[in-house]
């Protein structure tokens, strides 16, 4: 019952709006969508006003996406799923000019996904990566570079271990 009546819990809460707020809230609203939202309430924008996403994307719980501070964009296909926590991020800090990470300038690089991709749970897909139509990344992979349209991509760094092959499902006709 005093826990009810803790200041503190009262302090934490305001902290945790907060964050809502400059994390979800008012970030997506800058963010370009082509079709209708489907972003789950918990997902991350940074930088959203250099984000584009298409129609009939789905965004799932806790994923971060994260545009670069500079002029890094991100550009995301339709018919795109994104599982849970994944992450995409324009920008990474420079490790090797001689100073500290954080004191270092961010390569930024445009993030590119075509139509009908998955990324599975905690795909992290870094600066500079286009995924071609159909390519579908494995959950934990680590992904940067080029991947033609239909790749199954794995692994940390990732690499092709497949192709997605389309078969005709004639049973509907």
């Amino acid at each position: 019952m005093f826990s009810l009546f803790d200041p503190r819990a009262w302090l934490h809460l305001v902290k945790i709006v907060n964050y809502y707020n400059y994390s979800h809230v008012t970030p997506s609203r800058r963010v370009t969508f082509a079709g209708v939202r489907n972003v789950s309430p918990d997902a991350v924008f940074q930088n959203p006003e250099r984000i584009a996403i298409g129609h009939r994307v789905r965004i799932g719980s806790r994923c971060h996406i994260w545009a670069g501070p500079g002029n890094g964009r991100i550009i995301i296909g339709d018919d795109v799923l994104f599982g849970p926590e994944v992450m995409l991020t324009a920008a990474t800090y420079r490790h090797d000019l001689g100073h500290p990470v954080t004191e270092q300038p961010m390569a930024e690089a445009d993030i590119v996904i075509g139509n009908d991709v998955w990324l599975a749970t905690r795909a992290i897909v870094l600066p500079g990566t286009r995924l071609g139509a159909g390519c579908i990344v494995a959950a934990g992979a680590v992904v940067r570079g080029e991947f033609p349209p239909m790749s199954i991509i794995a692994g940390s760094p990732a690499r092709i271990v497949s192709q997605r092959v389309i078969v005709e499902d004639n049973s509907r006709s």
